[in-house]
């Protein structure tokens, strides 16, 4: 099931996605389904020009990254090393998080903007030192995202903060997916149409359960926090008028602008 947030120009609702691609409607839930049980209501509206869709969860918490969890990825930025089996864990503020079609604001301190297609995982319920096994009763689903990030100065710094955390650097969506076959999923970027980053989830080297386990030992997750994933290769560098789009299989198409401002 998609559950979508939005709006039409008053204060955001929720929705489920229904229909084929080109072709969807929104079902309107009552509340926040997240959080409170969501009654399907006799509203659907058309996903048009009219409807914006935005940030599908806006973290209560944080959001908590995984660096470096696709080996030919951490072989390509050359940044603290190669790939090991404990991935470099580091967070972006939720003033990062920006919807589907927001401008990405490259930071005006960096010369080197990349690209980095993510699974995103969007936590449910509280967790705090849950086992492999258990962590997918944790889940509430995927969606797509875009760790936007400073290269440059990833390179120069120990801290990732400046690099990682500014705002903008967090584009999600664009809806979340509460079924999804995790462990074996096409993972795409494209810029202006043209594929930069392509690879897989069964890829990664710390997969979605033992992800979910190992971090909730270190810090209690919330409902409504998200957890990426890390990038596979082919992170590529953006320019002022780039159009970033960020596919995951089975979830749907990220799209969003990408400005400097002066």
């Amino acid at each position: 099931m998609r559950i979508a947030r939005f709006t039409t120009g008053e204060e955001p609702r929720y929705a489920i996605v229904d229909g084929d691609e080109g072709k969807e409607e929104l079902v309107v839930l009552t509340g926040d389904p997240m959080y409170t049980p969501g009654t399907i209501t006799d509203e659907r509206i058309p996903l048009t020009d009219n409807v914006r869709l935005l940030a599908p969860v806006i973290p209560r918490s944080k959001v908590v990254c995984l660096g470096k969890n696709y080996a030919e990825h951490a072989a390509e930025i050359k940044a603290r090393g190669p790939a090991s089996e404990v991935p470099i864990i580091f967070l972006k503020p939720n003033t990062a998080v920006i919807g589907p079609d927001d401008p990405i604001v490259m930071p005006s301190y960096s010369e080197d903007v990349q690209v980095e297609a993510e699974l995103a995982i969007v936590i449910g319920r509280v967790c705090r030192n849950v086992s492999p096994e258990n962590a997918e009763d944790y889940i509430y689903g995927f969606t797509c995202a875009n760790d936007v990030t400073a290269r440059d100065l990833q390179r120069m710094e120990d801290q990732w903060f400046r690099a990682k955390a500014f705002d903008t650097s967090l584009p999600l969506g664009p809806w979340i997916e509460t079924e999804l076959a995790h462990d074996d999923v096409a993972i795409q970027a494209r810029i202006n149409g043209n594929v930069t980053v392509s690879g897989n989830s069964q890829d990664m080297i710390l997969d979605v359960p033992n992800a979910i386990a190992m971090i909730s030992e270190i810090t209690t997750l919330l409902p409504g926090d998200v957890i990426i994933t890390g990038t596979p290769a082919g992170v590529t560098r953006m320019q002022h008028g780039d159009v970033v789009e960020v596919e995951i299989e089975d979830i749907g198409t990220l799209r969003n602008p990408v400005i400097r401002r002066d």
